[in-house]
């Protein structure tokens, strides 16, 4: 997995496309960058068309954090690089036939399918996640304790009603048990 994300690191875009220079891809081969660009201009038939490969100019090179020239012997270009597509790096895996070159273009045809589904399918957001279900854990409580809130309106009603029928009760007992006087000729004493 570490060797997609090295060869990711190496993946720019430019020009609105995903793309490696040709100075990369020649230490990734294990060649040298004039060796790779005259096996390219060699075979220059199957480059043809920005979508395979294409040269950068000197502004795009500047304006890139890859490219930063300074007066050092050997930091500036004296030509510019070329810039491979994801089908021009599958068409120099034709031109450049050795084992190495094959397995490296392996790799770098994985490492362009995983930025791909990235840029297809994001990373999950486990942040917004959590912040959703958040939100509906707390949607769900508020539910649930209006619901209790109107039960426990209509039980505090319901036991009103039970303790006023008892006390009406209670008042007819206690007029129930009062000693009535009895019926017919009472003795006085």
């Amino acid at each position: 997995m570490n060797e997609i994300q090295t060869i990711q690191s190496k993946i720019y875009e430019i020009r609105g496309q995903k793309v490696m220079l040709d100075f990369d891809l020649a230490e990734m081969y294990g060649t040298e960058t004039k060796y790779l660009k005259r096996s390219v201009k060699r075979n220059i038939e199957r480059f043809e068309g920005e979508d395979f490969m294409f040269e950068l100019t000197k502004e795009e090179l500047s304006r890139c954090n890859f490219g930063t020239l300074n007066n050092r012997r050997g930091s500036n270009f004296k030509y510019m690089p070329f810039a491979f597509t994801e089908l021009g790096v599958a068409m120099l895996s034709s031109v450049i036939n050795s084992k190495m070159a094959i397995e490296v273009n392996r790799g770098i045809m994985r490492a362009f399918v995983a930025i791909r589904q990235l840029v297809v399918t994001p990373p999950v957001d486990r942040v917004g996640q959590l912040e959703n279900q958040m939100k509906e854990l707390k949607e769900y409580i508020e539910e649930v304790f209006t619901d209790y809130n109107d039960i426990n309106e209509d039980t505090r009603i319901q036991l009103e009603l039970i303790n006023k029928t008892l006390a009406e009760l209670q008042v007819q007992k206690k007029l129930a048990d009062k000693p009535r006087n009895p019926v017919g000729f009472v003795k006085p004493k």
